[in-house]
Order: C-alpha cells, then structure tokens, then sequence
C-alpha cells in the first residue's frame, strides 16, 4: 500500500471514528442503547485498520505524531472495549474516572483530525466540524443522561 492509499484509509477511519461517537451520544440521547451498543462495536473495530495502518507506518516513514495520534486511538479503544464492553464497569459515576476516561477520548478524537488531515484540507475540515458537534453532543448528553 503506498502513501496515499494510507492516507486515505486513516481518513475514512477517522471520519467512522468522528460519526460513530456522533451517532452513540445521539442514540444515549434518545434512549436507544442497543443501537449505541452495536455503533460502539463498529467503533471498536476500527482498531484492526489502525493496527495495520502502525504496523504501516514505519515503511512510509511516518514522523513520531503519527505514531502518537494513532496509539492514543488504539489505547482509547482498547480502554472503551474492557470498561464497557468486557468488564462493564460502571466507570461514569466516579469523578476521577469520567475525568481520566473524557481526557482520553478527547485526546484520540482530536489526534484523529490529524489522520485526517493527511488527505487534504476538505478532510480536515470536515473532521474538524465532526469533533466540534462531538463534543458538544458529549457534553450535552453527559448533563442530559449522566453517562
């Protein structure tokens, strides 16, 4: 795979990435927690294009951000994955938990605009817009919900 098909596939993950927290704060909001569940797998299984994209990275010479923003990703996903979905652990109500998890989606997220962006400025816009309703919808659904 040369560079600019990795590009392009960082982007259409970052952009599945950015829809999928849209689409799990929307779903919290309106009561549908089977569907948030299933959106949430698909979220997880982001992971196996951004193990390969690392895995990938070293061969197109990628500089150390790159690595960052896509291990972030990788530990945010493998934290949401053992949290919610092996241990079910109820994390959200415990102050220095909720702060230490949000720090981390936030941080991944926005590592993911950078992914993004590596396939041109209608990328990074569009990822942009994508992380600022996300966070918004967070925020919102966190005070409307507590989750």
């Amino acid at each position: 795979m040369g560079i600019d098909k990795a590009d392009y596939l960082g982007t259409i993950i970052a952009l599945i990435i950015l829809t999928a927290c849209n689409l799990i704060f929307i779903f919290r909001l309106l009561g549908f927690s089977k569907i948030e569940y299933w959106i949430g797998m698909i979220f997880i299984l982001t992971s196996l294009p951004i193990i390969y994209l690392l895995f990938k990275a070293n061969e197109l010479n990628r500089p150390t951000i790159y690595y960052i923003q896509l291990g972030v990703m990788l530990t945010f996903i493998l934290v949401e994955l053992f949290l919610d979905y092996i241990f079910k652990v109820d994390f959200r109500n415990t102050r220095w938990m909720i702060i230490a998890y949000a720090a981390l989606f936030f941080a991944a997220t926005g590592g993911m605009i950078g992914i993004a962006s590596l396939s041109g400025k209608i990328y990074s816009i569009i990822s942009i817009i994508l992380f600022l309703i996300m966070t918004f919808l967070a925020f919102f659904q966190r005070v409307k919900t507590g989750m």
